[in-house]
C-alpha cells in the first residue's frame, strides 16, 4: 500500500513539489502584512469576486430552469382547474333554467343529454341519450330551457333522434300569444316561418309564439319563440312571418322529453277524414 503511494508521489513529484510550494507561497502571502502584498491580496480578492459573480449564472440558470418547469406545470394545473370550474358553473346555470321548465310542466318529463347534432342539413336532428327503456316513444315533444326543441322521430333502447324546428319535415300548430292568431310553424330551408297568416291579421315583431290547442302532437302553450319579422308578399293572401326560436340549437346540451301521448281517438278521426278528402 505504502509502496503504491510512494510510486504515485514519485511519478508526479514535480506536480507535488509545485503544489506544496504554491500552498507555502499563499500562506506566506496571507501572513505577510507588507504594503505590496496587501495590494496584491486586494486585487486578487476583487478579481475572485468578479469571476465568482460572472460564473454565478451557471447554478442560477439550472435553478431558474427547474423553477420555470415547476411554474409551467402549476400553470397548466390551474388552467385545467379553472376550466373545470367554469364548465361546472355553466352546467349549473343550464340545470337551474331546466329546473324551472320541470316545475311548470303539467306532464312527466324525461331528462336527456344531447350526444349528437346534425345542424347543416335540410333535415336537421339531435341525438339524445334516452330511449325506450327510459319511457321515450316516437312523437313525444322535446323542450329546452328556451322552449320547444322538436319532436322524437326514432327511438332505440338507449337513444332517440329528435326532429328539430330547423327540419324541412317539421310542422307544429302555433299561435300568437298576444293576438291569438293561429298558424303553422315550418322551416323552408332558410327561415323559420309562421305560415297561413292572413294579411289582415294582427301580428307584429316581438310577439311571443306558443303551441296551440289545435296540435295533436304538442301540449298547448309550450313557448316556441318570438316574431322577428313581418313582411307583405305580393300576389299572396298571407304575410311572411319570420320566427326566432327561443332555443339556441348550437349551444343546446340538456333537454326534457315530454311524456305526452296524443289522443288516439282524435288522431284516428282526423286521419280518416284526411283519407276521405283525398279520394
Amino acid at each position: 500500500m505504502f509502496k503504491r503511494i510512494y510510486n504515485f508521489v514519485l511519478l508526479f513529484k514535480e506536480y507535488a513539489v509545485f503544489s506544496l510550494l504554491l500552498v507555502v507561497s499563499l500562506v506566506l502571502m496571507a501572513l505577510n502584512d507588507n504594503t505590496q502584498i496587501r495590494h496584491v491580496r486586494g486585487v486578487a480578492t476583487v478579481a475572485f469576486g468578479i469571476a465568482q459573480n460572472q460564473l454565478a449564472f451557471v447554478p442560477r440558470y439550472f435553478s431558474l430552469r427547474r423553477e420555470n418547469d415547476l411554474l409551467r406545470r402549476t400553470n397548466v394545473d390551474l388552467a385545467d382547474e379553472a376550466s373545470q370550474l367554469r364548465e361546472a358553473k355553466l352546467e349549473n346555470d343550464r340545470l337551474r333554467r331546466l329546473l324551472g321548465v320541470k316545475e311548470t310542466s303539467r306532464y312527466p318529463l324525461v331528462a336527456a343529454k344531447v350526444v349528437g347534432k346534425n345542424l347543416t342539413l335540410l333535415r336537421n336532428t339531435l341525438t339524445l341519450n334516452a330511449g325506450k327503456l327510459d319511457g321515450v316513444m316516437p312523437r313525444m315533444p322535446v323542450v329546452g330551457d328556451g322552449g320547444l326543441v322538436g319532436v322524437v322521430s326514432n327511438v332505440s333502447d338507449h337513444y332517440s333522434v329528435v326532429r328539430i324546428l330547423y327540419n324541412a319535415d317539421f310542422r307544429a300548430s302555433a299561435k300568437n300569444q298576444r293576438a291569438r292568431v293561429d298558424g303553422i310553424l315550418a322551416w323552408d330551408g332558410d327561415d323559420l316561418l309562421l305560415t297561413n297568416v292572413a294579411k289582415n291579421l294582427d301580428v307584429v315583431v316581438g310577439d311571443t309564439l306558443v303551441t296551440s290547442d289545435y296540435s295533436s302532437t304538442y301540449p298547448p302553450n309550450i313557448r316556441i319563440g318570438t316574431v322577428s319579422g313581418v313582411a307583405e308578399q305580393q300576389g299572396s293572401l298571407f304575410k311572411r312571418v319570420l320566427v326566432l326560436p327561443g332555443v339556441d340549437f348550437v349551444k343546446l346540451e340538456e333537454v326534457f322529453i315530454v311524456s305526452f301521448v296524443p289522443d288516439s281517438e282524435r288522431m284516428d278521426l282526423e286521419q280518416s277524414l284526411q283519407q276521405k278528402s283525398r279520394r
